[in-house]
């Protein structure tokens, strides 16, 4: 998939456009195969986080995340070894459906369909397409920005009310200049 990848990480590579093209591809494959794909889960060095991880080729990512109902998280992409990339989302399901175990239950499994949803390897997608309904399910997801760096927010709406909220940001990490 991902075979024609540079040799050397420099801070010019960032604005390299294959390797933006490179790693949004890479993104796109690591939420499918993890979170949205229903990915095995591995063992957290952290107490109370899970964490779901992606490798393929240089490029390696990890899906950081505690709580359930309302959850924060960090997913993260290394090149060679180096951090390049981070998203930072939080928030959950809106606190009269909190102690709803089976609508909270419902509500993740249309957000991996979401998260699933869209063409993530050709344009850049933080998290879900900026519209996806199933049914009485709908989420909906607003950004500004790009790869380098975004900020946004996604709602699940259950017949047209809101029942679950992230807000999300991100962008490339920059090395000190030596």
């Amino acid at each position: 998939m991902i075979k024609d990848i540079l040799n050397t990480m420099t801070q010019d590579d960032f604005e390299n456009q294959k390797f933006i093209l490179n790693l949004n591809n890479f993104l796109g494959m690591a939420m499918l195969k993890t979170y949205a794909g229903g990915g095995m889960e591995v063992n957290s060095k952290e107490e109370g986080f899970r964490e779901l991880e992606y490798k393929d080729g240089d490029f390696y990512y990890k899906d950081s995340f505690g709580g359930h109902r309302q959850s924060w998280g960090r997913e993260v992409v290394w090149y060679k070894d180096k951090p390049v990339w981070s998203q930072l989302y939080g928030r959950g399901m809106e606190k009269k459906y909190q102690n709803d175990k089976k609508f909270t239950h419902e509500t993740f499994d249309f957000l991996k369909k979401a998260m699933s949803a869209g063409e993530k390897k050709e344009m850049f997608q933080p998290r879900g397409p900026t519209e996806y309904i199933e049914g009485d399910w709908k989420y909906e997801a607003r950004w500004t920005g790009n790869i380098e760096r975004f900020l946004g927010h996604e709602d699940i709406l259950y017949k047209s009310e809101v029942v679950f909220t992230h807000d999300f940001f991100g962008g490339f990490y920059r090395s000190k200049l030596e």
